[in-house]
């Protein structure tokens, strides 16, 4: 198999992964739909991805090789992120320095009389048009996507707002997508003033439109946009991204976390990190069916807050204790407080796979979904 054909399936199959796991994310009885709002903001960095694969497969028209961390995510390599992050920022200058289509199409047609050759040069510009453009109709999953505040709820116990916000990174040594939500009450007295009433109540008439981009307290959400960047490394267990959090910012608390690790992703032919997996998929008959989406669910949860104190000799700021589920030694690495490990497959892969004896070895400790008929038949 050419390496042309080889992008070409690869293209293929991560299209069909990511419209399963829309579906999946979408559909009124996926445990994610109405939970905190959580399948709505997934399917939204799902359509960036989807984006990014798109603007990838007009890219390979004209640039360099395209390169596929096949080793360990099956992910594109984060150059791959950055360079597309770089092109979508400078579109509107790229394509004012490219001659319009028509002129390019005419072009063509002229080097074809003259010269008897295929116009490679005014192909290649046409190809990065069409990119450019492209990446100017959508937003692409960047290396780091900025907060936005998608809630603003209150809790009666502590009489504070309470913010649901979500943030999105692509590790780059993980080369993988992650997706961030976390639920936060704010202590601040201007905002306390702003958003609670006298009688103790979340102010009734607030006009918010939300998504806000950023954190709702505008006094905080600068450094809370940099704490994000710094603090969104696949490397950090949610523990530590919570614990810096709560010690960063006096007036946030970080009540609830959550990362979604949106891969690793299995192709037959083209990736080369789970050989069990795919030598079974090598077998799968259709090649556009030989492929396995995974994704893992981390979640951490405050289950106490020990008070601020103030004294002559200083104060101490109000303090978490997150709950790690220590009877389980996977949930004690991650730092958290539960998880779930998720598989997609086609129903030919998943067929292969249980007729090879495998299917433990495959699916043990995932939660299986199968892609069939445009559904998603969930936990086999």
């Amino acid at each position: 198999m050419s390496v042309s054909e080889k992008t070409e399936l690869y293209f293929r199959a991560i299209d069909a992964a990511l419209e399963g796991l829309d579906v999946y994310l979408g559909e009124d009885n996926s445990p994610f739909y109405n939970h905190e709002m959580t399948g709505r903001i997934l399917t939204g960095y799902i359509d960036r991805l989807q984006h990014s694969f798109d603007a990838w497969e007009n890219r390979v028209a004209f640039a360099e090789r395209f390169k596929v961390n096949q080793a360990e995510s099956g992910y594109p390599t984060f150059q791959n992120v950055m360079d597309l992050d770089n092109d979508a920022k400078n579109a509107e200058r790229d394509l004012a320095g490219l001659p319009e289509a028509d002129d390019l199409r005419q072009e063509m047609i002229d080097y074809i009389l003259l010269k008897k050759k295929f116009p490679t040069p005014m192909k290649q510009a046409m190809a990065k048009r069409v990119y450019l453009e492209h990446v100017q109709e959508g937003d692409v999953f960047a290396p780091y996507i900025l907060p936005e505040t998608i809630k603003l709820a209150f809790n009666e116990k502590t009489k504070r707002p309470v913010y649901v916000v979500h943030w999105a990174a692509f590790d780059g040594t993980a080369n993988l997508p992650l997706v961030y939500v976390a639920v936060l009450e704010d202590s601040s007295p201007d905002m306390l003033k702003k958003l609670v009433s006298s009688e103790g109540k979340l102010t009734s008439g607030l006009d918010i439109p939300f998504p806000i981009g950023g954190l709702l307290n505008p006094d905080l959400a600068h450094g809370f946009d940099d704490f994000c960047e710094k603090n969104s490394s696949y490397g950090l267990t949610l523990a530590t991204i919570a614990d810096n959090l709560d010690k960063d910012f006096e007036h946030l608390h970080p009540k609830q976390l959550r990362r979604f690790v949106m891969g690793p992703f299995y192709s037959a032919g083209l990736t080369s990190h789970g050989r069990v997996v795919e030598k079974i998929l090598e077998s799968v008959s259709q090649v556009n069916n030989a492929w396995m989406l995974t994704w893992t669910q981390q979640e951490l949860f405050s289950i106490s807050e020990t008070p601020a104190k103030w004294g002559l000799f200083g104060s101490t700021p109000a303090k978490q204790t997150f709950h790690i589920e220590t009877d389980d030694l996977e949930a004690v690495r991650q730092g958290v407080s539960g998880y779930e490990r998720h598989a997609l497959v086609p129903h030919e892969a998943y067929q292969a796979i249980y007729a090879s004896g495998k299917r433990n070895d495959v699916f043990g400790g995932y939660k299986t979904h199968v892609v069939s008929g445009g559904q998603v038949l969930r936990d086999f």
